[in-house]
This record gives structure tokens, C-alpha cells and sequence, in this order.
């Protein structure tokens, strides 16, 4: 879209950052020793001014001085005041952009699992975003730091796949526990090799903090039981889950997951209170250890929730048990409530997928479609991962909800998750495209709540106007998909600049100004059957006195299809009520395009669109 609709939630400002002067002059036995006299010779530093100045540009840096020395003393007093590893994550990353004046910061953490790295990275303004890097020998330097347990000092971070980060050179350290590494720090530095023993330091502060925290997680858990029903804990269902899963590999069998969800378990602690919940939860638990085998494994997976694992059984035996299992709640009438309904959703390995973390998203997609269904004959519907198609209204909103109940423990993206299925999706034929390219473009227009429908109505006029210069059918269709997706780049816009409702600074401005490019590169080109859509994903902000972007093209150097859809977006985000104000009216709209005919839209395309857009106005 053009400037007239640009939206954005505020900056998650971080932590605290624990930097307060004192006058302690305390030793610290973690510190290397000549560290001190090292870094006092260090005089000057450069600083990062501008964080997005564009499409893979680099920043620059004036210099100013930096005491070293007071920074050591920071280290001591930010990690005895914070309780949580987010806190600690927020303050160092205070203590490298404010005093270090580093680009931005990563944590990662190797999760067992999954055989991965999950990445929280705070960039200089703040925003934060994530970044997964798989254990599975490749040649990405975060693998090899935490292999060989040393640090590596790269020239790029484009290894972290995250485009619209500030590309520099990056520090990669390991966090090292007791000889064992745990994960792996990030800086973004030029300068790392000034301060290198700084930022080692800080790093084995963070590992020990971890380390401590940890331990003491494990003294406080000292059974695998829940409480309330008797089942395995979440912690102990996904360590069964993971030595099953590994069975089924070495035995090439199949192993199910089926995940049941009870119905209106807030309404009835609001209506009769959490004793009668807490009822229900337990006489739910007790038919399904009754209804399992013995070589079955039941959990209380979350509040409400209670999953089973069934090695050793097809989706469809899988099905069976619950279709048994719901019947047999059905039958439990409970004082003041009635019959126990549940939702129920099933995935199986390897059929639905090999991977376990997304065998449980499945599972549960699977379980909140079968919620939307609601009941049939008294009884629910089960839902297994192979029932329904990704791109259906239901299963994407589904998955989405999936996704941000479990993005910060998974370090799973919506949005990659999400471009990743359209690059893997077989296209049968242009219906099938068009269902899967509306579905996508929706899913981003719901990032907005001010933009919902926005593609679909951009689309709509673009192939009005198409029509209206008689352009070929072929050419009218391809215009209509372009139109679609002309904003799918927005996928890889942090929310926080996306829905902002003020004036984007400078900075969140060329980070908006990234989507075209991203759209065109990342999203469309991956799909060779979508490569002649690329001009107008790519140009579609471009204007006619060369002022636009991303290339500053001018005039008839801009592609028609690309010029159609701007008008089409313009007139859309004018009639189209915002935070800052309302939708604009078809005529004074047409005004507006009037005056910028010739500057910044194709004058005869906005005389041709002024004649029809009559018939094309509704109010939003």
C-alpha cells in the first residue's frame, strides 16, 4: 500500500536496563585477567545512527567516547536484579546498543527437541523478532560455535534469515554451562574485535544465570505427576513423546497424538466456580485412563487439555479410540452442567508430519477446527491433521491461533511458517492458485485490523480499470492475481511497524518500505509459477516522477500492470477509515488522485479510473 495507510503498534521498549552509576569498586573473579587495562586503552567507538536506511544498505557510525571500565561494574548489578532470563536477555541487550553501541543483539537457547536454536533478536530500536537455526550439520557459523564451543566473528548476518535486520558484521559466542554449551549470544558489532573479551564475559554471566535458573526449576519439580488428575505433567508427556517418536523411527511404525480440549471450562468456573471445573477436568481424566492401553501414555497437556499417545496407531485406530472416548464422556452427566463435551483433534507420525513439534501443532489445529465444527447428533466432530485442506478459511485461522498460544516456547513464526507452506504447496491448476493466493493475502490483511479485505477490494478495482483499457483476458487475469498479492511483502514487516496508529520515525519508515523487495525476492520468486507476477509485487509503489520506490523508476519505465495497481491501491487506502481518520468519500478521493496525476500516478490510468470508479465505490 502507498502512505496514506501505514499503521503500526508501538515499539516494545524492552526491559529495564539496569544501568544505574554507583561507586563500588569491588573485584570480580569472572573477569579475565589484564581485561580492565585492555579496555581502557580503547578510546573512541562507532555508533549505529541509522538501523534501516533502505534495502540491504549499511549504517554508519560517529564516533563518541565510551567508559569500559564502568561497564564491568553494570554487569555485576544487572544480573543480581533480575528474576527471568527475558529480563536479563533485555538488559544486556541495553548495556551492547546503549554503552557498546552494537546494531543488535541475539539469544539463543538449543532446545533438545527439536534439535534446534530458537533466537530472540532485539535490534537497536528495540523491536524483536525470532530465528530458528537446525543442528543438522549444515554449514551455518551459529552450528559450527555451538559445536566446537569457540567464538566466530562473521562479516554478515545473513545466516539469520531475517531481512529486514541491519546487515553487519556479527559476533557469535557460545554459552557455555559447565562445560556443556547451551545455546549461543549474538552481536552485532564492526567493532567486536576491541571488546571481544567484553562480550565474552557477558556471555558466560548469561550462561551461568541460565544454568542457576534451571536448577533450581529442577529442585522445585520433584515429580511428573499433575496434581490434580493423576496424569503425567506437560514436561513428562513431551519427554515421552520424544523417546516414542524416536521408537517409531528405529521400528518404522506409526505413532498418534490425539489431543482433547473440554468445552466451556471458563464459562463454568465463572458460572458454579473452579471446584466444578476442577470436577470435570478430573472425572475426564479418569474415563481416559480407563478407555487407553496399558502401553498407552495419558497428560494433562495444558489447562483444559489432556492428550494421549498412542504408539504404534494409524490415524484412523487413532480415531477410533476417541470417537470410544467421546462417546464414553458423553454419557457423564455432571450436576448443573450436563453431558462433558470435548473438542478433539489427531496427528500421527510420519504421516502427518516427522517432525515432532509440528506433529503437536497439527494436533492441535486439528482440535481447534474440530471446536469450530461444534457437534453433530450430540456429538463432536474429531478432526485428524488429514481431514482439511491448510487454505481453508477455518484450518488458517486455526493454525494461527496455534501458533501465538505457542510462539515463545516453540521460537515458531506464523509468518515463516506460512510462506514456507506456499513455497511447498503443489499447484494443480490457476482455481487452486487463486484459492491459495486469496487465502495468503487474507492471512496478511489480518495482521491489520484496519487493512482487512484490503487486498481483495485492490484486486477488485485493478481489474476494473484493466477491463476498462481493454487489455487481453490473460493480461486482466494476471493484473487481478498481482493485485492480490501486491502487499504480501508485509509478511515480513514487524507487527510493531505495521499496526503503529502515529507517524512512522525514519527508521520504521524503510523498514516499511522494504515489502515490495521482500515480497518480490523472498515470497514470489522461490515459485516459478508465480515469476511474472514479480513486477507488480515489486513496482506497485514506484511513481511517475521517479519519487517512488524500490528503484525510483519513472514514467513508462514503470511496468502498466504495476501502475494499475497503484491507482487501486491509492483509491482503496483514501476511501478506507484509519486510526487517524475516516474514509474519504468517492469524489473527494478522485480529487486526490487528480492532483497527484502526472506526479505521483499515470494521469491517463487516474482519468480512466475517475470514469468508473462511481460504480466501484462503496463506503468501508
Amino acid at each position: 500500500m502507498n502512505n496514506f495507510n501505514n499503521t503500526d503498534n508501538k515499539l516494545n521498549q524492552g526491559a529495564d536496563n539496569g544501568i544505574k552509576g554507583f561507586e563500588s569498586k569491588q573485584s570480580n573473579p569472572i573477569i579475565p585477567n589484564g581485561l580492565i587495562s585492555r579496555i581502557n586503552s580503547i578510546n573512541n567507538r562507532t555508533t549505529a545512527n541509522r538501523m534501516y536506511a533502505g534495502y540491504n544498505q549499511k549504517a554508519w557510525r560517529s564516533y563518541e567516547s565510551v567508559d569500559y571500565q564502568e561497564i564491568i561494574k553494570f554487569i555485576n548489578e544487572v544480573t543480581r536484579g533480575k528474576e527471568t532470563k527475558s529480563e536479563l536477555f533485555y538488559s544486556l541487550h541495553n548495556i551492547f546498543t546503549n554503552k557498546l553501541n552494537s546494531t543488535f543483539s541475539g539469544f539463543g537457547l538449543y532446545c533438545k527437541q527439536s534439535n534446534c536454536i530458537n533466537f530472540k533478536i532485539i535490534d537497536k530500536i528495540g523491536s524483536t523478532y525470532t530465528s530458528r537455526v537446525l543442528i543438522n550439520g549444515s554449514d551455518n557459523p551459529v552450528e559450527k560455535v555451538f559445536k566446537t564451543q569457540t567464538s566466530l566473528y562473521v562479516p554478515s548476518n545473513n545466516f539469520l534469515n531475517v531481512h529486514y535486520l541491519n546487515d553487519s558484521a556479527v559476533a557469535i559466542l557460545p554459552l557455555m554451562a559447565i562445560n556443556e554449551c547451551i545455546g549461543v549470544m549474538l552481536v552485532g558489532d564492526n567493532n567486536y574485535e576491541a571488546t571481544s573479551d567484553v562480550y565474552k564475559l557477558m556471555a558466560n554471566y548469561l550462561a551461568l544465570f541460565i544454568q542457576n535458573k534451571e536448577l533450581s526449576a529442577k529442585v522445585l519439580m520433584n515429580t511428573d505427576t499433575d496434581a490434580l488428575t493423576g496424569l503425567n505433567n506437560h514436561r513428562k508427556f513431551l519427554e515421552i513423546m520424544a523417546a516414542e517418536i524416536d521408537k517409531a523411527k528405529r521400528t518404522q511404525t506409526q505413532t498418534s497424538v490425539v489431543i482433547f480440549d473440554i468445552n466451556n471450562i471458563s464459562q463454568i468456573n465463572k458460572d458454579f466456580g473452579a471446584a466444578k471445573g476442577d470436577e470435570i477436568i478430573k472425572l475426564v481424566a479418569d474415563k481416559i485412563k480407563q478407555g487407553i492401553r496399558n502401553n498407552d501414555s495419558a497428560a494433562r497437556y495444558g489447562g483444559d487439555e489432556i492428550a494421549i499417545i498412542l504408539p504404534e496407531t494409524t490415524s484412523a485406530e487413532a480415531k477410533y479410540l476417541a470417537e470410544y472416548l467421546t462417546y464414553s464422556l458423553s454419557c457423564c452427566l455432571v450436576d448443573d452442567v450436563g453431558p462433558i463435551k470435548a473438542s478433539v483433534g489427531i496427528a500421527t507420525y510420519p504421516q502427518s508430519t516427522q517432525d515432532l513439534e509440528k506433529l503437536l501443532i497439527l494436533a492441535e489445529q486439528a482440535m481447534y477446527i474440530s471446536k469450530s465444527k461444534g457437534y453433530k447428533n450430540g456429538m463432536s466432530t474429531i478432526v485428524c491433521s488429514d481431514d482439511f485442506d491448510f487454505w481453508d478459511d477455518t484450518a488458517l485461522s486455526s493454525f494461527a491461533s496455534v501458533i501465538a498460544k505457542r510462539h515463545a516456547s516453540i521460537g515458531i513464526n506464523f509468518d515463516e511458517e506460512l510462506v514456507n507452506k506456499f513455497h511447498s504447496e503443489e499447484i494443480i491448476n490457476q482455481s487452486h492458485l487463486i484459492e491459495v493466493v486469496t487465502s495468503l493475502a487474507s492471512a496478511i490483511d489480518a495482521k491489520d485490523e484496519y487493512t482487512k479485505g484490503h487486498s481483495t477490494s485492490v484486486s477488485r478495482y485493478a481489474e476494473a480499470l484493466a477491463r476498462a483499457l481493454n487489455l487481453p483476458e490473460k493480461e486482466v487475469e494476471r493484473i487481478k492475481l498481482g493485485a492480490l498479492l501486491h502487499d504480501i511483502g508485509k509478511i515480513g514487516i514487524p507487527e510493531s511497524v505495521l499496526r503503529k496508529p502515529s507517524k512512522l520515525t525514519d527508521e520504521e519508515w524503510e523498514i516499511m518500505k522494504q515489502h515490495p523487495t521482500i515480497g518480490a525476492e523472498k515470497v514470489l520468486m522461490p515459485n516459478e509459477s508465480l515469476h511474472d507476477l514479480i513486477p507488480i509485487v515489486k513496482y506497485h509503489h514506484e511513481h511517475w516522477d521517479g519519487s517512488g520506490y524500490p528503484e525510483k523508476l519513472k514514467g513508462e519505465d514503470i511496468p502498466l500492470a504495476a501502475r494499475i495497481v497503484s491507482v487501486a491501491d491509492a483509491y482503496h487506502a483514501l476511501i478506507s477509515d484509519r486510526p487517524y481518520r475516516k474514509g474519504m468519500s468517492n469524489e473527494k478521493a478522485c480529487e486526490i488522485l487528480k492532483v497527484g496525476a502526472g506526479i505521483q500516478w499515470d494521469k491517463n490510468l487516474v482519468r480512466e479510473f475517475v470514469n468508473i470508479s462511481e460504480s466501484l465505490y462503496t463506503k468501508i
